[in-house]
């Protein structure tokens, strides 16, 4: 090839398009979700709520993490699941498939690093039960670099603080192996933490709850542009009791308590399973499942703010055009209003735990 070719070849190939999310129909938010044959997918939903594609998963799903430039998305298991599929999402196609090493397992939840070249996965190490946080060369195929400590047990939920390279991480506090089920087994000593670290793994802050709460299994993550983060909780101690299930804490700062009025709290059931804060950030709701319901809480001063009935609800997330979305698995998906769900669309999909925003 001489010069000139080499230099024509070299200009086509830069005006070659690269795919984006406005290829694969612009979906807003992604959700895993059981199809009516009783197969599992991963789904895009438009800013309105409807499905704009469907990509079938080996196995039921939980949440997802959207590559932030390129049309690809990341499907993790259910936990304690082996498997987290890399989908294009305008193909349809799995481009790749991470294992963790044979002693360990996902726990559902991952995100990107600003740039998108590495991924980072919650995981469980099976030898000592502590958690530690898979990462993955996202810029060369998704090879493994490594691992580094989460800073506690059970890391569920991972965020990274806007603008920043701070990873946040949610260390539930309870240890589990596949052989025992769910069964938590360290009941005794059970204490969970928020965990602030570098992408290189250095330990910034570790912020736990008064021992009196150290069964509340922190779990979801929602993070405000200026770096507040929400938490939502799930209550491992005695029956009976109802401690708040909602935190919001920023770096540095001591952590603070949510909780509606006792008899309105006591429908969470002591579970939350989804947090997300609403466009404005003035507010942030929490879902349960086992309760059937929404609780939205004003941010500033902590003050119960709205209340939503609605059965199986779980998944929510930030929504641009409305404040916040919910999903249902009963198939339903809505807008939050303070005191009710609107523009609700009834669909023969099962909504999984988690619905993320693109």
């Amino acid at each position: 090839m001489n010069r000139r070719d080499l230099l024509v070849g070299l200009g086509a190939a830069t005006l070659v398009p690269k795919a984006s999310w406005a290829d694969a129909h612009n979906p807003a938010f992604l959700s895993a979700a059981q199809a009516p044959d009783g197969n599992y997918h991963l789904c895009g939903l438009d800013p309105r709520g409807d499905v704009v594609f469907s990509i079938p998963l080996p196995g039921r799903g939980h949440a997802a993490a959207a590559h932030p430039t390129r049309p690809e998305a990341v499907a993790f298991a259910r936990r304690p699941g082996r498997f987290a599929l890399i989908l294009d999402c305008v193909t349809g196609q799995e481009t790749a498939r991470l294992l963790p090493p044979p002693n360990r397992h996902f726990y559902g939840h991952g995100t990107f690093s600003s740039d998108g070249d590495v991924l980072f996965t919650t995981e469980n190490d099976l030898t000592t039960l502590e958690g530690r946080i898979g990462l993955w060369d996202a810029a060369h195929g998704y090879v493994r670099l490594g691992d580094v400590p989460s800073g506690g047990i059970g890391p569920h939920d991972i965020a990274r603080l806007p603008g920043t390279e701070t990873l946040v991480i949610a260390n539930g506090g309870i240890a589990t192996h596949p052989d025992s089920g769910r069964t938590p087994l360290n009941p005794a000593t059970m204490r969970s933490n928020l965990a602030y670290m570098r992408t290189d793994g250095t330990l910034l802050e570790r912020v736990e709850l008064d021992v009196t709460l150290r069964q509340n299994s922190i779990r979801h993550l929602s993070i405000r542009d200026d770096g507040l983060v929400s938490a939502g909780m799930q209550w491992n101690g005695a029956e009976g009791e109802h401690p708040p299930l909602t935190l919001l804490h920023r770096i540095g700062a001591a952590p603070r308590l949510l909780a509606a009025p006792t008899q309105t709290h006591r429908q969470l059931d002591g579970y939350v399973g989804s947090i997300s804060f609403d466009q404005a950030g003035a507010h942030v709701a929490v879902t349960s499942p086992r309760g059937g319901t929404v609780h939205i809480f004003d941010v500033n001063s902590g003050a119960f703010a709205g209340l939503i009935t609605a059965e199986d609800i779980c998944g929510l997330a930030l929504s641009h055009r409305a404040g916040l979305i919910a999903t249902t698995g009963q198939g339903i998906t809505g807008f939050v209003a303070q005191d009710d769900l609107t523009q609700m669309r009834h669909s023969s999909w099962r909504w999984d735990n988690h619905i993320v925003a693109i």
